[in-house]
């Protein structure tokens, strides 16, 4: 098992040459794969003012502007239209666990990736997106703008941002997006989920804001290898565990361990009526995003709403 992977240089050369190499590889997907359904998933899922003109028969009473009414004299309600421009917002959980890697590839870099897929994707739909860098605190937040340069902002900070703490709160980091986001938004909350004490902040923050959980494993952590006697190290609290991979007993324990926290975390998902993208270091993350769009294309009425159950 590797240890946590070293951060790479960070000069102004070799960084932006990573995030070359990421918008590359990212614009490849988006282009070839996830352009259109980007468009049909979220085009369209809510409304925003556009006039004021007379009630007329058959008008939702809810709509009625009581203001205007009093002021003109004539009932007078709000005209709404679909809304065009979306705000999507990618929470990038930057804590020390995210460094490891068991492939060439650590968690930390394959969130670049798939915030570099997410980000374009919305540029190109021409969308508002925005970054929340976290760990135990928030780290970076870059307000929802829109463009190509926005998109290699996001990027670059997600590729160069050095935590100064080695914890996570997922807690903190979605009562942050709340008072931040004064209007609905797309959330992808990218992360290990490494974390305790969440649940109900994730459930009031699915209420105001459509949450898309990514979390994001390295195999490693799904399949212990028998490598026998190991000394690990947790990254985010320095807790030092000695275990003999190759003893059966150990090797049924940890694989007990870990179905039950993918069950919980499954459930936690559930009950927040929260969807959910895992994604795996070394593996091609294509199919789980088209899977998640065509989920969505399958839930939404031709209009951008949801379909009557």
């Amino acid at each position: 098992m590797s240890e946590a992977a070293p951060h790479p240089p960070t000069g102004p050369a070799d960084l932006l040459r990573r995030v070359r190499l990421v918008e590359l590889r990212a614009r490849r997907l988006v282009e070839d794969l996830l352009a259109g359904p980007y468009r049909s998933m979220f085009r369209g899922r809510g409304l925003e003012f556009d006039d004021i003109r007379e009630y007329q028969p058959g008008d939702d009473v809810r709509a009625i502007d009581w203001h205007t009414t009093a002021r003109t004299g004539t009932v007078q309600i709000k005209q709404n239209v679909e809304e065009r421009c979306l705000t999507v917002m990618l929470a990038v959980d930057l804590s020390a666990s995210g460094d490891f890697s068991s492939v060439p590839q650590s968690k930390r870099e394959l969130a670049a990736e798939l915030a570099a897929v997410l980000a374009l994707s919305a540029v190109m739909n021409n969308d508002r997106v925005g970054l929340l860098i976290f760990t135990d605190t928030v780290g970076r937040y870059l307000p929802p703008r829109t463009g190509r340069r926005q998109a290699l902002a996001i990027v670059a900070a997600v590729l160069s941002h050095e935590p100064r703490s080695p914890r996570t709160s997922l807690c903190n980091a979605l009562q942050t997006l709340g008072s931040a986001l004064r209007r609905r938004a797309t959330v992808f909350l990218l992360s290990d989920f490494l974390d305790t004490g969440f649940e109900r902040a994730l459930r009031l923050a699915a209420r105001r804001h459509d949450i898309v959980a990514v979390p994001i494993q390295d195999g490693a952590e799904m399949r212990l290898p028998e490598l026998g006697w190991l000394v690990c190290e947790d990254t985010e609290t320095g807790d030092l565990l000695e275990l003999n991979t190759s003893d059966p007993a150990v090797r049924h324990a940890f694989e007990v361990k870990r179905l039950a926290r993918a069950a919980s975390l499954k459930e936690t998902f559930r009950r927040a009526g929260v969807d959910a993208v895992p994604c795996e270091t070394g593996r091609p993350y294509q199919r789980a995003l088209l899977q998640f769009f065509e989920r969505r294309r399958r839930s939404l009425g031709p209009t951008g709403s949801p379909s009557p159950a």
